[in-house]
């Protein structure tokens, strides 16, 4: 079965079974595969089938799909292990991992071939979690700093695979092993695949060997939930072309569950040829005790994973209830002004008319100015930058809000310093930008004897321009000033929305600025944003645009690992 496994993104852990012959679109409105992510298109990318074989098409997105790293620009066939990005969702293209008899890495053996002498046992519990030797020896002391070194390692990393990564090189530290491996489950029953490997020593040049483990070991420690201590004796006859007694070696092994409670997430196993060390008892316990606190830490990622989809789903939930709440106040008014403009025509008034369709006007101006604002909220974009001069842009803004200032008898001034340097900008973002500085601003004061300032200055000690907007209205307390920039907050009452600011300090940090604020009560607030005058200050945003900076390139990594 081909499946698709979402590794990072919004849905982090998900997996889609694609049928065989019926195409499956990729977005925001697709019914098979339903995604969380707001930075993918309503329709992002399609996956058609054709005679076996996979291919994946981008449907002109808005931030496009990465196969590898590479841009898709027409149907391209993808190959099991292929990476797809779209938007902030990276997904593995692949199939259902099943038994097979022999890996690149890790090589799991049937009874007989492979002779086993179980030399010792020991139960995985909770009480495994604390040292294995009571006395204070030097074995006590070794077992505690492992302990400690492991709780320290668990409370610094969030992800499943830096912190698995992480637990094989303190157990690498602490025991002596030749080579050891961690198999995992995706989910109860299936079969555990190697997720991480290890050799102490590594030719350079060659690869290194498969390691073999008996297949009956790994299964009595996932079923019985015991560490098992083990030597083996390896018959070359009973190995395929390649293996060797020379090779392969007689081993001591450690193979111990990765559990809490009750659930098995999977095994550590390490080994050492028996010439150069021989595992212990003491050893097993204080593996057990790792596998136990793997698991716990297993456990509570797979929790904290959970509590984040529930916040983001109430976060979802918030959101729309907000923006439903204001868009019914704008809807109330744009009734309202409809039913003035009919009342009008009825008793043949053309300035009744006329003062509801300015109603119907000033509704119709707050309703684009929320889905302009909505659009840059809950989108990620990377400005198009352009070499600009802000005087002209500046004074096109105050031409566009000249008649607003005009109907409210609000003054609105503008200071503008002569010798301003062209400064890197995407002209819609800041437009859009200072345009909601001056509707806040003109919002904030009073009628015929409020005053609205728009300044634009070289500031020569920062090396920045800065846009200042200033009122003279009541001013804002700390405690208001503290939420400004937090979504759907606002100070306004029925006429805000609670996403002018926020966008407004988004699209100012997409170009690599800043925004302030300073107020004073009774006397007025100003807003200043500062852009930097050189490309090389403003951010990438290669992250959220195509392929992760931290996305494994499976053409530089090891197979597959299945068994």
């Amino acid at each position: 079965m081909l499946i698709l496994t979402v590794i990072q993104g919004p849905d982090q852990g998900r997996r889609f079974e694609l049928p065989d012959d019926a195409p499956q679109l990729i977005g925001r409105s697709s019914e098979a595969l339903p995604l969380l992510d707001q930075t993918i298109s309503r329709r992002h990318a399609e996956l058609t089938p054709d005679d076996g074989k996979w291919y994946i098409n981008d449907l002109k997105s808005a931030n496009g799909s990465f196969v590898n790293g590479h841009r898709v620009t027409r149907p391209r066939l993808l190959e099991t292990g292929d990476q797809i990005r779209t938007g902030l969702t990276l997904f593995v293209f692949g199939r259902d991992a099943k038994p097979a008899p022999k890996t690149d890495v890790v090589r799991v053996t049937r009874h007989e071939e492979m002779d086993i002498n179980v030399e010792s046992t020991a139960a995985s519990n909770d009480d495994s979690m604390i040292m294995a030797v009571a006395e204070p020896t030097e074995a006590a002391s070794v077992q505690l700093k492992v302990v400690y070194e492991l709780t320290q390692l668990i409370g610094s990393i969030v992800e499943r695979e830096a912190l698995l990564e992480g637990v094989m090189d303190l157990i690498f530290d602490y025991f002596e092993a030749d080579r050891g491996f961690i198999l995992l489950q995706q989910a109860d029953g299936e079969t555990p695949v190697p997720v991480v490997v290890r050799h102490r020593k590594v030719v350079e040049g060659e690869k290194p060997s498969a390691i073999s483990v008996s297949r009956t070991i790994v299964k009595h420690v996932m079923e019985k939930g015991e560490g098992v201590l083990s030597s083996n004796a390896m018959t070359d006859s009973r190995f395929s072309s390649g293996d060797s007694v020379q090779g392969l070696g007689i081993h001591s092994a450690l193979c111990v569950p990765i559990k809490y409670k009750d659930r098995i997430f999977g095994v550590i196993h390490i080994d050492s040829q028996i010439a150069n060390y021989t595992f212990t008892d003491d050893q097993l316990r204080l593996l057990i005790a790792i596998g136990v606190h793997t698991g716990l830490a297993l456990a509570n990622a797979l929790l904290y994973a959970d509590r984040l989809r529930q916040e983001r789903l109430a976060a979802v939930g918030q959101t729309v209830a907000s923006l439903s709440h204001s868009i019914r106040n704008i809807l109330q008014g744009m009734r309202g002004g409809a039913d003035v403009v009919e009342l009008g025509f009825k008793k043949d008034r053309m300035q009744v008319v006329q003062g509801g369709w300015q109603i119907v006007s000033r509704n119709l101006e707050r309703i684009f100015d929320l889905t302009m604002n909505m659009l840059a909220y809950s989108k990620q974009r990377k400005p198009d930058l352009e070499m600009t001069n802000l005087i002209p842009l500046l004074e096109e803004i105050v031409e566009l809000v000249q008649r607003q200032f005009d109907q409210k008898k609000v003054a609105l001034i503008t200071d503008f310093v002569a010798e301003v340097p062209p400064v890197p900008i995407d002209t819609s973002g800041i437009h859009q930008a200072v345009l909601n500085l001056l509707n806040n601003a003109l919002d904030a004061t009073e009628e015929q004897t409020g005053a609205v300032t728009l300044r634009c200055a070289y500031d020569e000690k920062l090396s920045k321009v800065k846009i200042a907007v200033s009122d003279n209205g009541e001013g804002i307390d700390e405690e208001r000033t503290r939420r400004l920039f937090e979504p759907f907050h606002s100070t306004k009452g029925l006429k805000g929305t609670g996403l002018g600011l926020v966008v407004t300090k988004k699209l100012v940090q997409e170009h690599g600025g800043q925004l302030t604020v300073e107020s004073e009560l009774d006397i007025g607030s100003t807003f200043t944003i500062l852009l930097p005058c050189t490309v090389d200050e403003i951010p990438s945003l290669a992250d959220t645009q195509g392929p992760s900076a931290n996305a494994i390139d499976p053409d530089e990594t090891d197979p597959a690992l299945h068994f």
